[in-house]
């Protein structure tokens, strides 16, 4: 009996031991009821798929997903995620030390709320990913990011740009530009390509991406002799007609709102209605579809700084479009049609920065994948171009595009480059 015992003990400390690179019968999670990916964990293969590959006792690797599929930001998140699905359909697999894994995408919904992220973060955790990519939105991935630190998890922000998400956190890297630098680019676009010198500034009451950019655009914008005048809304505000009529009494030359697409797709359509005669300007947060579509039947002009300009890259756009194309659910979480979105480049890119460090790595062990990040030298050239972390974990970016609303043809154009040294 002893015996019998102590090997039912060395049995339970071996399977203790098991890590995310382990064979395992876990099956990818995914809320179908957002309407996001299950079907199209993406193509690299279905969750039944992705059941019997991990029930059959093939080696599996997880990295979790960690976005917003509900919510103000769960459009963005979605598109964000369609990224990442398309890498994982391009590489469904990794060798790691002679070994050949399956690629499994693992789903956490932090359904664009602070105080929901840390339960979508510890999801994660407790299913054995080895990495972890996202969040679409500053304030998720800031609440978020201790539950990573805490586990040893090293996570990849993808597009979320407030200063805040790694500082402070050595286990937080991310692939985008950051909003010291984006509030700059904007600030010189307006007023070297502009010409304006007086601004109308207003985002979400707490939000930290949304106060977080205006504060950088306000320092910058200033510097270059402007006048700021700013304002916050509270969450859940629906009528912004006051808002927009403070900024034509204040003799402002047009309005500066780093917001989400739920809020951005409101402002742009009331401000439409009462025929606003000045620019609306939006961080990378408006780079999307339904911003263009809520412009539909108006004379405005919306100008957007994102991380990538369709047409940069006829590789990627061609073979992502009909990737999108092949699938309806797809087309629907990207907003109904197949334009690009800035931040699904940024999900791609991020993906396989993420196969790169557990390459370098040559591990499937989180801590081993975490310092290969860090190493000196390492580096990955994506679709948007070289990645490479500073000291901070934050991707060494000096460009940002500048794109207008085509109205006339519901598209983007570019409007500018711009680069801040």
């Amino acid at each position: 009996m002893k015996k019998f015992l102590a090997l039912v003990l060395a049995l339970c400390m071996v399977l203790s031991l098991c890590a995310c690179g382990s064979s395992s019968s876990s099956t990818t999670t995914a809320d179908t009821s957002a309407d996001t990916s299950s079907s199209d964990a993406s193509a690299s293969t279905d969750d039944s798929a992705s059941a019997d590959t991990a029930a059959s006792g093939d080696n599996v690797i997880r990295i979790g997903v960690f976005e917003p599929m509900t919510g103000d930001s769960g459009a963005g998140g979605k598109q964000e995620m369609l990224g990442a699905q398309y890498a994982n359909y391009l590489t469904p697999t990794v060798t790691v030390g002679g070994v050949e894994y399956t690629i499994e995408l693992v789903y956490a919904d932090n359904a664009s709320t602070a105080d929901k992220a840390p339960t979508a973060a510890a999801e994660l955790v407790s299913n054995d990913v080895c990495v972890v990519l996202g969040s679409y939105g500053s304030g998720v991935s800031i609440a978020g990011g201790p539950t990573f630190e805490d586990a040893g998890l090293a996570a990849i922000g993808l597009s979320c740009t407030n200063p805040q998400v790694t500082s402070g956190n050595d286990y937080y890297f991310r692939v985008c530009f950051l909003d010291p630098f984006q509030g700059t680019a904007q600030a010189n676009f307006v007023t070297n390509e502009l010409g304006f010198s007086k601004v109308y500034c207003l985002g979400e009451l707490g939000n930290e991406y949304d106060t977080g950019l205006i504060n950088y655009f306000t320092i910058a914008f200033e510097a270059l002799g402007g006048e700021v005048v700013s304002d916050t809304f509270p969450t859940n505000t629906s009528d912004f007609s006051t808002y927009i009529n403070k900024a034509v009494s204040n003799g402002c030359e047009a309005i500066f709102c780093p917001v989400s697409i739920a809020y951005a797709t409101q402002i742009i359509t009331m401000a439409g209605s009462m025929g606003l005669d000045m620019p609306i300007l939006g961080g990378d947060t408006l780079d999307s579809n339904m911003v263009i579509a809520a412009a539909e039947g108006t004379d405005l002009e919306i100008y957007v700084s994102t991380f990538y300009q369709e047409g940069a890259d006829e590789e990627f756009d061609s073979g992502f479009k009909a990737w999108m194309n092949e699938d309806s659910s797809r087309l629907t979480n990207n907003g109904g049609n197949d334009t690009i979105a800035a931040v699904s480049v940024m999900g791609f890119d991020g993906y396989n920065t993420a196969i790169a460090a557990i390459i370098a790595a040559d591990s499937v062990e989180p801590g081993d994948i975490k310092a290969a990040l860090g190493a000196d030298g390492f580096s990955y050239t994506g679709v948007t171009g070289e990645i490479v972390f500073d000291e901070t974990g934050d991707a060494v970016r000096d460009t940002a595009y500048i794109k207008m609303v085509d109205i006339a043809n519901q598209s983007w154009t570019l409007a500018a480059v711009q680069t801040v040294e």
